[in-house]
């Protein structure tokens, strides 16, 4: 049984849609991604005007980690997070493992470029072998 969404639209925003199924928290930031590139498609970055319909695919790109979701019902206004769920199918991968992030190395924002010592030490930890 589908009940209508008192939302519910025949049409609605790439920006205002990934915001009313609650993918960003707040609609300023979803047209801020979308103009940065962030926000695709069915492959193509849109701007924040384009309009989605019911069974395109959206990939957003949100702190590093690429959400994919289905559009199953179009919504303009932001609805409650069991209902959201209900406007989307989630096909995004499984995030990574913590332990696996926290392993791998890290330098120090604005260090500048690793010297080739240090690049020797990450290859060598990350299992890379030299090209010869």
């Amino acid at each position: 049984m589908t009940s209508a969404l008192p939302s519910e639209a025949a049409q609605a925003r790439v920006d205002s849609w990934v915001w009313a199924v609650r993918l960003f928290k707040t609609r300023s930031a979803a047209a801020t991604a979308c103009r940065a590139g962030h926000v695709r498609v069915n492959g193509v970055a849109v701007k924040p005007a384009h309009t989605v319909k019911h069974g395109d695919e959206i990939r957003v790109r949100i702190g590093g980690l690429e959400r994919i979701v289905i559009v199953e019902r179009l919504i303009t206004k932001r609805v409650g997070a069991a209902v959201a769920v209900q406007c989307m199918i989630d096909k995004s991968p499984p995030p990574p493992d913590p332990q696996l992030v926290a392993a791998l190395p890290r330098r120090d924002r604005g260090s500048g470029r690793p010297t080739k010592r240090e690049r020797r030490e990450t290859d060598r930890l990350l299992g890379r072998t030299p090209e010869n």
